[in-house]
């Protein structure tokens, strides 16, 4: 009897173990369902999630959990997200990457990967890796402390290690080539580490830098690439001259756009738009579209009436002409009462409006390119 009882017991456990595994499977796939049940916007496939890496135009909080100054975790930033909450995300609202998961129909926002809340759940349809003050050179987010597209790849790859933890090695290499990657960074290297410091400008010519801008550009797209992602879309650099900050540094007494400025970012752009179409006949299987924010970003500019703008030249926040970050706070009693009129939201990041306006006319006309 003692021995069959044994027998007994140990058959039972064998038959609840095998029960969890196949339990577990399950709750992944029915999770995997129900993120996706949120209505897309883009015609096509869906991705089954959204991996973002950049600056402070995607950041949507992981600098709250870096020593560094470059934050904007307080008021009023936030001030038009859900319950007016400063989440960290550079803008009155929402950013570029919560945008394309919405677009997509994946999830509602786009979750910084460094918040120690996340859940197996949350990773499953993807995270976002962005650091404000980042930059293709590392110099960007050395000087400010932020995370490098290096210390974004490491994180990428311990990303992947806990979805392989999570739900198996092939439905997580599943997500991985599937999944939608989109890269926001570039301005900070131009406007920071460039025109506004000796750290490169008295060493580098502007097409010399661009050029170095690109090699570690290259670079990065070739690390992701080996690390399993194939659907990968590269924003270019926004007319950096028309940002409220470069106007009041550089554009005169009039605060005009600085098409010095503006001139050397359509220089990086044309020289990654090349780049781009040479990697995607050389890397196999690779999807990699250049995504173009220059352009919508100057034709609001010049054209606010037509989307409902009307303030270009400042941002929302304090006068609009130089408060970015620490300096845009709720002790600025000039900050706008009604965004929606303005561009900018501070003097160098948009508001969610325009946010809204340029991602859903770059995924809609460009969702094609990535399937």
């Amino acid at each position: 009897m003692k021995s069959s009882n044994t027998s007994s017991g140990s058959s039972t456990t064998c038959i609840t173990a095998a029960a969890i595994a196949v339990l577990a499977q399950l709750f992944a796939s029915l999770y995997l369902s129900s993120s996706n049940a949120y209505a897309s916007s883009v015609k096509g496939p869906k991705p089954p999630a959204a991996i973002v890496f950049g600056d402070s135009v995607v950041d949507p909080g992981n600098n709250n959990y870096l020593p560094t100054v470059a934050k904007c975790n307080f008021p009023p930033y936030g001030r038009d997200f859900e319950g007016g909450k400063p989440t960290g995300r550079y803008s009155n609202g929402k950013v570029p990457s919560d945008f394309i998961v919405e677009e997509f129909g994946i999830k509602e926002l786009l979750p910084p990967y460094l918040d120690p809340t996340l859940q197996l759940n949350d990773l499953l349809t993807g995270v976002n890796f962005a650091s404000g003050a980042s930059g293709y050179d590392p110099l960007s987010a050395q000087t400010a402390n932020a995370l490098s597209l290096t210390d974004q790849l490491r994180l990428f790859k311990e990303y992947k290690e806990k979805l392989k933890a999570g739900i198996g090695k092939d439905r997580a290499s599943n997500i991985i080539s599937e999944s939608l990657y989109a890269i926001f960074i570039g301005s900070n290297d131009l406007t920071n580490t460039y025109y506004s410091t000796l750290l490169r400008r008295p060493y580098y010519s502007i097409s010399a830098y661009t050029d170095l801008m690109i090699a570690y550009a290259l670079r990065f797209f070739q690390e992701l690439y080996d690390l399993g992602a194939r659907k990968i879309g590269v924003t270019n650099l926004p007319p950096i001259g028309c940002l409220p900050s470069q106007r009041t540094l550089a554009g005169g007494p009039l605060r005009s756009c600085v098409e010095e400025y503006n001139r050397a970012a359509a220089l990086f752009n044309s020289k990654l738009y090349s780049e781009i179409k040479s990697l995607n006949s050389q890397l196999p299987g690779s999807k990699i579209t250049y995504l173009d924010i220059y352009n919508p970003l100057l034709s609001l500019i010049n054209n606010p009436s037509q989307s409902g703008f009307e303030v270009v030249n400042k941002g929302c926040c304090g006068t609009g002409t130089i408060e970015v970050s620490l300096l845009c706070n709720r002790y600025q009693p000039t900050t706008c009462t009604d965004d929606t009129k303005y561009i900018f939201w501070d003097s160098y990041h948009p508001t969610e409006k325009t946010y809204r306006i340029i991602v859903n006319q770059l995924f809609n006309e460009s969702s094609g390119s990535f399937f």
